[in-house]
């Protein structure tokens, strides 16, 4: 990668997309693309042309996605499925029209069978039957995969795809009805110590494990993947490491400092049993995390409570 390469980060206001920026513009590359969503839609196949045409960018990474939790999954199956869809066609296709140099397009954990086999090995894609929960997004995720995997093969395209475990950081979602299980417990656990409560009630068992990387970490990763690998096949990006949802909620009341116990509401799901990727791929190129999950979270609720706690209590 050169320094001066144009580089279109799709998805750059989001978790994933503004630790790219900072990382990219941290080690020197300042021909940074971006826009928000009012100035284009991803939506929108017209404007994607009409972008792409104009700017031509070299390099693209897509980081632009519709998320959301296990509620926001369940609830809006079609948003999920149709908006992702959408969005990343148009972004594949234009990219591939304009000739870009290389793409990275992010995938997710959560495209791997509800019960693959632990650690997830990247052969484990399309083995078995998604987790319900989040089956849109995942179905969704897997056609982009599929999509840069074909455009490799048909036209010698090199854009790779990478999947990420479960993120966490700086610009996080903390809205209850539609964040992941770590913001949402981090937010719980701070406004439950705010209005000194003695209880704080977690979904689901506790019994489930979940891997999880600082989006830091994943920005690194995504870097050292744009120079140092172009494949085809899916590449893993995780910490190799996992702790199960009760420990998890334990720990985030300790760093916040919330003294009061934990009580469980078994009336709602789980999801998936255990999540933990099978890293070996990437770390047999060179790359490992170096953020601990609590450094991690501690440096994660300082954020919180610098930006994002200050608008909730509005």
């Amino acid at each position: 990668m050169e320094k001066s390469e144009k580089i279109f980060i799709a998805g750059h206001r989001g978790l994933v997309g503004s630790a790219l920026t900072r990382k990219l513009r941290a080690d020197g590359f300042a021909n940074l693309v971006t826009r928000d969503r009012p100035q284009l839609d991803l939506r929108n196949e017209a404007a994607v042309d009409r972008f792409f045409a104009k700017q031509k960018p070299a390099l693209v990474i897509f980081a632009a996605a519709k998320v959301g939790g296990i509620k926001a999954n369940n609830d809006l199956p079609v948003e999920f499925l149709l908006d992702n869809l959408q969005i990343q066609n148009n972004v594949i296709r234009a990219a591939h029209e304009v000739s870009v140099r290389k793409l990275l397009f992010l995938g997710s954990s959560c495209t791997y069978p509800k019960h693959a086999p632990q650690p997830i090995p990247e052969a484990a894609l399309l083995t078995g039957p998604l987790e319900p929960t989040n089956e849109a997004y995942a179905i969704a995720k897997i056609a982009g995969i599929k999509l840069c995997q074909s455009y490799a093969r048909e036209y010698g395209e090199n854009f790779i795809s990478a999947m990420p475990t479960n993120l966490y950081g700086p610009n996080d979602n903390f809205d209850l009805l539609s964040s992941h299980v770590l913001p949402a417990l981090l937010r719980k656990a701070h406004e439950a110590k705010m209005k000194g409560d003695r209880e704080l009630m977690v979904w689901g068992s506790g019994k489930p494990r979940r891997e999880f990387m600082h989006v830091d970490d994943l920005a690194a990763a995504c870097v050292f993947l744009l120079e140092k690998y172009d494949s085809a096949e899916i590449i893993n990006i995780g910490c190799g490491e996992d702790i199960s949802i009760r420990k998890l909620a334990e720990l985030i009341c300790e760093i916040v400092g919330f003294q009061g116990d934990l009580t469980w509401d078994t009336t709602m799901p789980d999801g998936t049993p255990r999540k933990l990727l099978d890293v070996s791929k990437l770390h047999d190129l060179g790359w490992h995390h170096t953020i601990g999950l609590r450094e991690g979270i501690a440096r994660t609720y300082e954020w919180f409570l610098r930006n994002a706690a200050p608008e909730i209590s509005k």
